[in-house]
């Protein structure tokens, strides 16, 4: 969110240079400058010891494409905190490990999505009310469940191609 008011006194922002931030809004009634906004959230890839991710239909997101397990990070929870709640939530598991792959901008929703890799012990899933399905599913099939190019589908990816390092079996 690009703020062209002042949240706090409500008067109309200016741009002003910001050192090398380039011109950014600033309010000059509270003297601070407006940062861009955007919501933090987690995607992450949930895998098992039998090399299969662990991949949800929820056809708010899509009626054609499975996704992963993904959430919006609340005020006060770490990034890890926020997998583990999420994997909780969404298919009733608990992580046995977790890792940090790496960040995606996703500017369509204006998100940054932080992207993790977790080991849980495969059971039946347990689902929410906002999963409609979800599936084991082996790596050699699983990209092909996914939108080719989404941040699911390059999560994914790394995570196949990677899973021996990822698992400490280099």
């Amino acid at each position: 969110m690009q703020f062209q008011y002042c949240p706090y006194c409500g008067k109309k922002a200016e741009l002003r240079e910001i050192g090398d931030e380039g011109r950014i809004p600033y309010c000059t009634e509270c003297k601070i400058p407006l940062w861009d906004m955007f919501t933090t959230s987690i995607i992450v890839a949930v895998v098992n010891e039998c090399h299969e991710v662990a991949l949800l239909r929820q056809n708010y997101v899509s009626t054609t494409n499975y996704v992963c397990v993904a959430g919006v990070m609340k005020l006060g929870e770490s990034a890890e905190e926020t997998v583990a709640r999420e994997i909780g939530e969404e298919l009733g598991l608990c992580v046995k490990s977790l890792k940090y792959i790496k960040s995606y901008p996703y500017e369509k929703k204006e998100m940054l999505m932080l992207g993790f890799w977790a080991v849980v012990e495969k059971k039946d899933f347990v689902l929410s009310g906002e999963v409609d399905a979800a599936k084991w599913v082996k790596f050699e099939e699983a990209l092909s469940l996914l939108r080719e190019g989404s941040i699911a589908w390059q999560l994914v990816k790394t995570v196949i191609e990677n899973s021996d390092i990822l698992n400490g079996q280099q």
